[in-house]
C-alpha cells in the first residue's frame, strides 16, 4: 500500500532495490526535491543516467497524453524508463484528467514522478495519486531536523562548525537546505582546516554567491578548469550581471593578484598576501605560482582589447566577447602558469606601470585610450 515517507526513508528503500511505478514529491524545500529526483534516476537508470530511458516533461506546458504516451513505452535494454514531471502543480487540469486513467493502472517498467513544492488537494487528481503513488514529504525540515543535517553537510565539505556558527547558519538560511549548503561550501574554501568555523566567519561570508565570485573565477582559471569557468560565466549572465562589469571585476581581480606578488617580491609575508586575497594562508603561494608575470602582463593587455570591443559596439555579442577571453586565459602555454624565477621573463617596469593605469579604466568605468 503507497504511503508518505521522507527523503531518508526512500533512498533507504531504493537501496534494497524497491522502486514503485508512481511518485508524488512534495514540498518546499528545493533541496530536498532534486536529490529525491537524482536518487531515484541513478536507481532506475544507474551511476551513468542511461538518458535514452529517461524523459522530463514541466507542468506548465506538457499535457497529459503525452506523458501517459511516454511512460507506457517499453524500457529498451534497460529493466526500467524514468520519467520525471516537474512542477506538477502547474499542470492545467484538462491535462491532469488525461492522466487519471493511467494512475489506475501504471506501467510496472516505467517509475513515473510527480514533483512540485504544493499540490491543490481539492483536485481529483492530486488525491488520487496520493492514493496510489508512493509520496515523499520534502517539507522545509523543522529546527529538531536541521541542526543533525547541517553536522552532516558539513562534514562532507570538510568544515567543523562551532556551535554559535551552527546556530547562526539556522538563523541565517531560514530552514532552506540549498541556502544551507551554499554556506556551507563557502566556509569550507574559506576557513582553516586547522580550526573550527565561527559565526564571524558566517557572517562574513554571507551574501557572497558560492561559485560565482570573481575571485571564483581567478581560482578556476588558474588551475585552467575552463568547464568551471564557463559555468561561473553562465551564473553570473543569468543572474543579470552585465559583461562589462565582469571584465571590469575580473581586471581588478588581477591588478590584485600583480600587486600582492610584488608585495611577496619584496620580502612581505605570507599571512598578508592571504588576508589581502581572502585566502587561506597555506594556499597562498600556490595559487599566486599560477600567475607568472608574463600571463598577467598579456591578460592585462587582453582586459584592454576587450574593453575596447565591449564599449566601442563591437559586431560580436558581449557574452561571446568575455566567453572568448576566459577560455583564452586558461589557455595559456604548459609553463606560462608558474612563477618564473627568470628576470628576462619579467615585463619591463614601463610597460607594467602602463598597463596597471590602463586597467584602472576599466574598473572605473571609463573609456580607456589607446
Amino acid at each position: 500500500m503507497p504511503s508518505t515517507v521522507t527523503p531518508t526513508q526512500f533512498q533507504a528503500s531504493l537501496k534494497q532495490g524497491a522502486v514503485a511505478p508512481l511518485y508524488l514529491v512534495v514540498g518546499e524545500d528545493d533541496l530536498l526535491r532534486d536529490t529525491t529526483v537524482a536518487a531515484l534516476k541513478t536507481a532506475v537508470l544507474g551511476e551513468g543516467g542511461d538518458t535514452f530511458n529517461c524523459d522530463v516533461f514541466y507542468g506548465d506546458e506538457a499535457s497529459g497524453a503525452d506523458i501517459v504516451a511516454c511512460a507506457s513505452e517499453v524500457a529498451v535494454f534497460a529493466l526500467r524508463r524514468l520519467v520525471v514531471v516537474k512542477a506538477a502543480d502547474k499542470l492545467p487540469a484538462r491535462e491532469c484528467e488525461a492522466l487519471l486513467p493511467y494512475l489506475q493502472t501504471p506501467n510496472d517498467m516505467t517509475a513515473l514522478l510527480f514533483a512540485a513544492p504544493k499540490m491543490d488537494g481539492r483536485l481529483k487528481f492530486t488525491q488520487t495519486l496520493a492514493r496510489v503513488a508512493v509520496s515523499v514529504d520534502c517539507s522545509t525540515p523543522s529546527d529538531a531536523q536541521l541542526t543533525p543535517w547541517l553536522k552532516e553537510d558539513a562534514a562532507r565539505v570538510g568544515v567543523r562548525l562551532s556551535d554559535d556558527a551552527l546556530q547562526m547558519l539556522k538563523e541565517t538560511c531560514g530552514g532552506s537546505l540549498y541556502s544551507a549548503r551554499r554556506e556551507l561550501e563557502k566556509l569550507a574554501a574559506y576557513v582553516s582546516s586547522e580550526r573550527a568555523a565561527t559565526a564571524n566567519d558566517v557572517e562574513t561570508l554571507r551574501g557572497i554567491e558560492p561559485g560565482a565570485s570573481v575571485f571564483d573565477l581567478a581560482i578556476a582559471i588558474g588551475v585552467r578548469d575552463r568547464g568551471r569557468v564557463m559555468g561561473i560565466l553562465a551564473r553570473n549572465l543569468e543572474a543579470g550581471e552585465a559583461p562589462l562589469r565582469m571584465l571590469g571585476s575580473l581586471a581588478w581581480q588581477y591588478r590584485r593578484i600583480w600587486k600582492v606578488k610584488d608585495l611577496l617580491k619584496q620580502g612581505g609575508r605570507e599571512s598578508e598576501a592571504a588576508r589581502m586575497l581572502r585566502m587561506d594562508p597555506y594556499k597562498i603561494r600556490t595559487f599566486l605560482g599560477q600567475f607568472s608575470e608574463s600571463h598577467l602582463s598579456k591578460a592585462l593587455g587582453w582586459f584592454l582589447e576587450v574593453d575596447a570591443k565591449l564599449k566601442g559596439g563591437s559586431g560580436g555579442k558581449p557574452a561571446r566577447i568575455v566567453e572568448q577571453l576566459l577560455l583564452r586565459l586558461c589557455d595559456r602555454a604548459p609553463g606560462e602558469g608558474r612563477a618564473s624565477s627568470s628576470a628576462g621573463s619579467q615585463p619591463k617596469e614601463a610597460i607594467r606601470t602602463k598597463l596597471v593605469s590602463n586597467i584602472r579604466t576599466i574598473t572605473s568605468g571609463k573609456r580607456s585610450k589607446h
